[in-house]
């Protein structure tokens, strides 16, 4: 006889003690059948998570292709300079709007700062920057920012404060003045945040006559005042600046040390910087183009559910990643939203763009269709006609790229816009994003339905379980009754 005992939220299970069945495996069993649907019902809620996770993942690329669009629609992308110089002592830098030439920098004179340093050491051989001075001080002067405007400094420092805390708040300050103390030699140095004489006629930090701190206990010398930079501009422009650069016509001059002579500065359109920015933005639409088709032509495994926990627990994490690898193939298999965007983006790449210019589409410029229908369309750039046409003509480069104007005007970035934005638009609808709730998107929502489905059922199979143990519960009680009559019968004859 075998006796099964397990649990139940109601009652104690008591099975086989009279009719000697095993009631747990037979009801095990019975259940093991029912949960068949449930299996099916946590496998379609799997495939929906698998799919929506797919969705999820393009139009993340997608995302990121859309962040490129907005740099690659600069003019600047297309029309980037590069200088060089023919000594270091001058260097510079162009924006896109200067002019391609030779130009010519004699510096006479290079820009420097008003300085200050104490005359002898602070406070004697033992004194420590960072003790309290013991006394308190109110550190007033007045000094010039680059403008030349007027600034005041004041501030009453306590006793219990330190000369390097005083130093520290002054560098701290709108004043414009670094301030420090040199451990090496004992004294403070006080120098000018800003290059250029900005005060002509007087200091321009100016201490006071009766200032104890500056005067007596810095004992401050005489200042160093700043001057301007001079140069010569193509050789007959002259000019005086309070920095060490000068912008002029798109270009800015560094003057780092004075010339013996004029230094000739080289300004060029940086063709490789452009090239590189076009080249990196069509290989990512390269990637999604093969990530997308990859997706659309994957192979569906209808043999390869996605696996239950007890069958995984009978295999291996080897087993399992392989089962999986094919169960989540094909989960956007032929998907409508995607064709359509891949179609929507050809067009917006290979339409001619009505510029008014000589570039009018990608072929002139030496971007192409892959001749390799595998491909599936990606593009195929022809570095030197594309170099070539940056060159010569990155106005018309960018006209061809990201024309603002309408219809058949619109530039191709513009194009890929509105179908990038359509196609994340139609995903968010399908597939929402971690923000959404599930009732916001169609997936979600049958995601919930899946849900409520799988606890209804699971409600039900409670109480199938528990009416499969009622009546084994009447069959056994009713076989123990007669037994019982069966005893009593034998020992009534018997007797």
């Amino acid at each position: 006889m075998v006796d099964s005992i397990s649990s139940s939220s109601n009652s104690m299970r008591v099975g086989g003690l009279a009719s000697g069945i095993d009631t747990d495996s037979l009801v095990e069993q019975l259940m093991n059948a029912e949960k068949q649907k449930l299996y099916k019902m946590q496998q379609e809620q799997t495939k929906l998570t698998w799919q929506q996770d797919s969705y999820r993942e393009v139009n993340t690329s997608l995302k990121s292709f859309d962040d490129m669009l907005t740099n690659m629609k600069l003019s600047t992308t297309y029309n980037q300079k590069t200088t060089t110089s023919s000594s270091s002592a001058v260097t510079a830098t162009a924006d896109s709007s200067a002019s391609n030439g030779s130009y010519s920098i004699e510096v006479t004179q290079v820009a420097t700062a008003a300085i200050n340093v104490s005359t002898e050491r602070v406070g004697g051989e033992s004194f420590n920057p960072d003790e309290p001075l013991g006394e308190q001080f109110t550190v007033s002067f007045t000094t010039y920012d680059q403008n030349g405007k007027e600034i005041a400094y004041n501030k009453t420092f306590n006793a219990t404060d330190s000369l390097n805390t005083i130093l520290k708040d002054i560098t701290n300050s709108n004043a414009g003045v670094r301030a420090s103390y040199d451990t090496q030699t004992g004294k403070v140095v006080m120098e000018k945040k800003y290059t250029g004489d900005l005060n002509k006629e007087n200091p321009e930090m100016d201490f006071g006559a009766n200032n104890a701190f500056f005067t007596d206990f810095l004992k401050m010398g005489t200042e160093t005042g700043g001057q301007n930079a001079k140069i010569k501009y193509n050789g007959v422009l002259d000019v005086e600046t309070s920095k060490n650069s000068y912008t002029l016509g798109g270009v800015t001059f560094n003057f780092v040390e004075e010339t013996s002579g004029p230094v000739r500065i080289s300004v060029n359109n940086d063709v490789d910087a452009a090239y590189n920015k076009i080249k990196e933005f069509v290989d990512k639409y390269n990637e999604i183009i093969e990530d997308v088709n990859g997706r659309l032509d994957e192979k569906v495994y209808r043999d390869y559910p996605p696996l239950t926990d007890d069958q995984k627990k009978e295999m291996s994490e080897d087993e399992i990643k392989l089962w999986e690898e094919k169960a989540k193939s094909g989960m956007l298999k032929g998907d409508s939203v995607l064709q359509n965007s891949l179609f929507s983006m050809r067009n917006a790449w290979y339409s001619n763009v009505a510029t008014g210019g000589e570039y009018t589409q990608l072929a002139q410029i030496g971007i192409t269709t892959s001749n390799d229908y595998l491909e599936n369309g990606k593009l195929v750039i022809d570095e030197t006609q594309l170099k070539n046409a940056l060159r010569e003509n990155p106005d018309g480069v960018y006209k061809l790229f990201s024309n603002s104007a309408e219809g058949e005007s619109q530039g191709i970035l513009q194009r890929l816009e509105k179908t990038i934005d359509s196609t994340m638009d139609n995903i968010y609808k399908k597939a929402g994003k971690s923000t959404y709730t599930n009732d916001q998107f169609t997936i979600g929502k049958r995601l919930d339905d899946v849900q409520k489905r799988i606890d209804d059922f699971q409600d039900y199979l409670t109480q199938t379980e528990d009416r499969y143990w009622r009546q084994f519960s009447a069959m056994e009680q009713a076989i123990s009754q007669m037994n019982q009559q069966s005893a009593y019968l034998t020992s009534s004859f018997g007797g």
